[in-house]
């Protein structure tokens, strides 16, 4: 096969070690273009400070930083290092980031990232300048360290010369040319560069850029402050000018800093200003750019730097006989959910983004873009970063704004895994919002619904249950927050009687035509060529026979189906599918989440609630497990479909949006007698893991294969059709890892995502979900092991400062007999 001509518009960090990931597989028919002088284009990697940091809440976003700076250290460039491990430092003021340390010590452990907590003292020790008086402990990573951003550019872009390469500066694009959906080249001030690849590196001005191709790249050009101090006496002569920096990065994150040095000066970052965004149109271009002066460079704003003055010199004493000597305000990206935007248009063929990325994982995420341009696709899960990730409404530019500027307020931030988006609020709310209003419902938002996560309604249910005996143990500060005990009650009345849950937020398609079943059986693993009112379980899987997402298929009709997925990317994935199979005049594809609405109603006693409603025959025989059928409630027309994510006798009641507010009131009115109540997403939460019940997403990715994530009963590899990973499966190995279920021992430990998981005094592991079980009465958690850890295995969770004993168990730990889903 030939190598196909790629064009990256783009020469700073992205864009050129793309160029080098790209050659280095063979595709060298690679030109890279930027309208900016090589190599410092006046982009932000011309004035990066170079920070690499590997520890990171996301377990992808840490791989791809642990690869930048690993590469980074090999590359060689004449001037010297293009990356230098210092080592990085961050310290704690206060008990609540102390904790926080813990728990990225946690993220770092089970994740292989070398570092250490180090007392005050050792802080000291390590970096000089500081004061140890205020400073509680810190998290030291010695292999974290500074890139010398420029010369790791042009070390690159000399490797990827070698192999045949092309770097051509000062030219302007002008346009993507494009032909039958797909793009043939760019236009620029000279001509037309002639590409079947178009590659979109241009940083911060990715947003304007992709406008050019009708694609949404959500991202904010945000200014962000830098300064550098005059020298510091203690630092003469310590750092040669070749070595520039010995002391580790250190980061003050309490009060929105960080340090490195310039020989005998220090640079300080502030993140503690107000956020700044930025409009790419009134960026000077033609002026002349130098390394002092370029279009990301802007003019240094001294009265919102007064704070940042006043907190460095506290925890830096030496510092207070200085002063900033010069500094300027740098662009760079800011995301609405603060990670990177990656992937391939959907509607223009071979035009590729690689936007919104760090000098941390600039490397990283070269190396994923040409893997999954070359193999079809890339070795780390990247649900994370994936260009299709966000929601239609998420792509409007106040969305992009005001969340974008929040990501920049927060970036130092501790942020709680439940903490809730500030704004946008109340943008999607099912029929039912006001009638859970009503109720007290507290709401958490995810993909711009309001899903209600318990009832103060019924905190008078759980004063009743707690008379009766349930036990709910006190929780610490941490997992207390965006939680209550209600909860518990929530899920102890669910399985004893009846709740009513609202899954209008869950993502319902239509896939209609007389080619939907051909092509449900080539994207997923299970057989869905089974009768009119069946109910699928099934995956879909990647090349490499990776879980990419879950999916509930319902055949309505010979031809139509409603399908229960996980998001905005899998709507992207299967689109494509219609068109590489070449289905596009064969079926129809529909997100009809926002125009109907679902209720689960579940527990041992939703039957009489819902039966005398309706005519149909709601009995085991009548409608059993995994079908569904068209019937009214009421006069209601609905859709019901006997599944239960909780591992309840009910239903999944589906109807028209407008119907909504009727149907909750009806079976709201009808449950009086069996004491019905709302239930909310923590209930929910707790109820599915006792069940063994995956989340994809956060329990499996596509690193993952069903069999290690215990899944692979929705696998039917004897089914006649092929399908996507089949091939793939028989022919990997087994993953070294699987996905086991943990009970904590003692009833008051809680856990809530993460965590790294001990086995003989060695981390082996670490935890997905978790949930305080009130049916078992402790907590219980998912959690990657090795592969032949046994059930009964005792196991160790490192909770921030503290250790809980657990044990792994089977996987459903209610009822595995299914006997309570099925009577």
């Amino acid at each position: 096969m030939s190598s196909p001509k790629v064009v990256i518009v783009g020469a700073g960090i992205v864009g050129t070690s793309l160029a080098d990931e790209l050659t280095m597989r063979g595709w060298t028919d690679v030109t890279v273009l930027d309208r900016g002088p090589l190599f410092a284009t006046g982009g932000s990697t011309s004035h990066a400070p170079g920070l690499v940091f590997a520890t990171n809440p996301s377990k992808t976003m840490t791989e791809l930083a642990t690869y930048t700076l690993e590469k980074f250290s090999a590359l060689e460039h004449p001037d010297g290092w293009c990356f230098s491990h210092v080592g990085g430092l961050e310290v704690a003021t206060t008990e609540a980031r102390w904790d926080d340390l813990h728990r990225k010590a946690g993220w770092a452990s089970s994740r292989g990232v070398d570092h250490e907590l180090l007392s005050a003292a050792q802080c000291g020790e390590l970096h000089p300048l500081l004061d140890p008086d205020i400073v509680i402990g810190g998290l030291h990573t010695p292999r974290d360290g500074l890139a010398k951003a420029l010369r790791a550019v042009e070390a690159q872009a000399v490797r990827a010369r070698s192999r045949g390469a092309e770097f051509i500066g000062n030219t302007e694009i002008i346009d993507v040319v494009e032909e039958n959906g797909a793009v043939r080249g760019v236009r620029t001030t000279t001509g037309v560069v002639d590409a079947d690849i178009v590659v979109c590196c241009t940083g911060f001005w990715g947003r304007e850029f992709g406008r050019r191709v009708g694609l949404t790249i959500p991202l904010v050009p945000m200014a962000h402050q830098y300064a550098i101090t005059t020298p510091v006496e203690s630092r003469a002569g310590t750092n040669s000018p070749v070595a520039e920096a010995s002391l580790p990065i250190l980061r003050h994150q309490d009060q929105d800093l960080y340090y490195r040095e310039h020989g005998d000066r220090i640079g300080i970052g502030y993140y503690g200003h107000h956020p700044m965004p930025s409009d790419v149109n009134n960026l000077d271009y033609a002026s002349k750019i130098s390394l002092d002066e370029m279009p990301s460079k802007l003019m240094f704003t001294p009265d919102d730097f007064t704070g940042a003055w006043t907190e460095t010199v506290t925890l830096l004493p030496e510092l207070c006989g200085g002063k900033v000597d010069e500094g300027f305000n740098g662009i760079f990206s800011f995301t609405p959910d603060g990670q990177s935007v990656v992937g391939e248009h959907r509607e223009l063929s071979g035009f590729w983004v690689a936007e919104a990325v760090w000098v941390t994982h600039s490397a990283g995420v070269a190396r994923t873009v040409a893997e999954w341009m070359i193999d079809g696709t890339p070795a780390v899960d990247v649900h994370e970063i994936d260009l299709y990730r966000f929601e239609d409404a998420a792509l409007n530019d106040d969305f992009i704004v005001t969340t974008s500027s929040q990501q920049f307020v927060e970036v130092y931030d501790i942020i709680h895994p439940h903490d809730q988006r500030k704004a946008p609020r109340q943008v999607r709310t099912s029929p039912f919002y006001d009638r859970q209003s009503a109720l007290g419902a507290e709401f958490w938002e995810a993909a711009l619904w309001e899903r209600p996560a318990w009832f103060e309604a019924n905190a008078g249910l759980l004063d009743a249950l707690r008379a009766d005996g349930l036990v709910v143990p006190e929780r610490d500060s941490w997992s207390a927050r965006h939680w209550s005990p209600i909860s518990v009650a929530e899920a102890s009345w669910t399985r004893s009687n009846v709740a009513l849950y609202d899954m209008t937020p869950l993502t319902r398609y239509e896939l209609s035509g007389p080619g939907a079943l051909d092509l449900l059986q080539w994207l997923t693993t299970n057989n869905l060529a089974k009768s009119v009112g069946s109910v699928t379980y099934t995956l879909m899987l990647d090349e490499n026979g990776g879980v990419r997402s879950d999916l509930t298929v319902a055949r309505l009709a010979d031809d139509v189906f409603q399908i229960g997925a996980n998001g905005p990317a899998d709507f992207d994935w299967i689109s494509r599918r219609i068109a590489d199979g070449g289905y596009g005049d064969r079926v129809t594809l529909r997100d009809i989440t926002g125009a109907t609405c679902c209720l689960g109603l579940w527990g041992p006693l939703a039957r009489d609630v819902v039966a005398p409603l309706t005519s149909a025959d709601l009995s085991n025989d009548g409608l059993k497990y995994f079908r569904c059928l068209r019937t009214t409630i009421g006069t209601i027309p609905v859709t019901m479909m006997r599944v239960s994510y909780v591992g309840e006798l009910g239903w999944e009641i589906y109807t028209s949006a407008e119907y909504g507010r009727a149907l909750w009131d009806l079976l709201m009115k009808s449950g009086e007698p069996q004491g019905i109540i709302a239930a909310g997403r923590i209930a929910f939460n707790s109820l599915r893991i006792e069940k063994g019940y995956r989340s994809a997403g956060t329990d499996m990715t596509t690193e993952h294969t069903p069999d290690a994530a215990g899944i692979g009963f929705a696998v039917r590899a004897t089914k006649p059709d092929d399908f996507i990973g089949k091939q793939a499966l028989t022919q990997r190995e087994p993953c070294p890892k699987v996905l086991k279920t943990l009970r904590l021992d003692d009833p008051s430990a809680v856990v809530l995502g993460k965590e790294p998981v001990i086995i003989d005094g060695a981390v082996a592991g670490y935890v997905t979900s978790a949930g305080w079980s009130a049916t078992v009465g402790t907590c219980l958690a998912y959690a990657w092991l090795p592969a032949g850890t046994d059930t009964g295995t005792a196991v160790t969770v490192r909770y921030l400062r503290t250790a809980y004993d657990a044990t792994v168990v089977d996987d459903v730990v209610v009822d595995p007999s299914m006997s309570r889903i099925r009577k």
